[in-house]
């Protein structure tokens, strides 16, 4: 993957700060199916999916003018923003069991409507490098970090769930994360 849609991504994202309607739209048409799939797989309740892209494409309306692209990619931030948005609305529910749910099942989700081939593709193409970088990464790291972004479990959660020290937790999750990122930051280059 080059980096020219991650270019063209910030200059639609500078395009709604300007209040362009069209360039939303195209991020809307770019993100929409993917970030629903998170969403569902978070909340398994396809009304509060459909609520929680809702929102982040109202916040990414308000907020675009405030994006800085040396803090990381258009849709890492997207993936971010949906997955709190995601794990506050399955808190505030505080139904624990769809929650463990959630972190297990691999959810496969059916889009309402046709997808492109192009959308297709790069879809399973990003759900494939994940998949391929979270084997990578040792079990124990793992199992925090799906349960972290899963699950929606804190820290304090974790390790009392897994019988272990959060300081354990808090280094897994850390370390993780940065093997995470530098294996996705390989497979793009």
């Amino acid at each position: 993957m080059t980096s020219a849609p991650i270019l063209d991504e910030v200059h639609l994202l500078r395009r709604i700060a300007q209040q362009d309607q069209v360039a939303l739209s195209q991020l809307y048409d770019r993100y929409a199916r993917v970030l629903y799939s998170l969403a569902f797989k978070i909340l398994r309740v396809p009304e509060e999916a459909e609520e929680v892209v809702l929102d982040v494409f109202s916040q990414v309306w308000k907020s675009a003018q405030r994006y800085d692209a040396s803090r990381g990619r258009v849709d890492s931030w997207l993936f971010l923003m949906t997955r709190s948005r995601s794990l506050d609305r399955l808190r505030k529910r505080q139904q624990l069991t769809k929650v463990v749910e959630a972190s297990t099942a691999k959810a496969q989700v059916q889009p309402q409507s046709a997808t492109l081939p192009d959308e297709e593709l790069l879809i399973r193409e990003r759900r494939d490098r994940v998949q391929a970088a979270l084997a990578q990464i040792p079990e124990g790291q793992r199992q925090v970090l799906e349960l972290a972004y899963f699950g929606g479990f804190s820290q304090a959660e974790i390790a009392e769930r897994l019988g272990i020290a959060l300081g354990t937790v808090k280094t897994r999750v850390r370390l993780g994360l940065s093997k995470l990122r530098g294996l996705l930051d390989e497979s793009v280059s």
